[in-house]
């Protein structure tokens, strides 16, 4: 029955130390734009490869 309770113990400070990580990310903006870094990856490509047009 004393492991029950420490796991539970154990258990309950794992799940109060990913909400307290939750809230940090949500209160330093980690979440705030969730479109640019999907399409940042089609756009850097080109922009490293481009060459001006008199230059080929």
């Amino acid at each position: 029955m004393e492991i029950i309770f420490g796991l539970i113990t154990i258990s309950l400070c794992v799940a109060v130390l990913f909400l307290l990580a939750f809230v940090w990310a949500v209160r330093s903006h980690q979440y705030d734009d969730t479109y640019t870094p999907a399409v940042r990856v089609l756009f850097e490509e080109q922009e490293e490869n481009a060459q001006p047009r008199g230059q080929r």
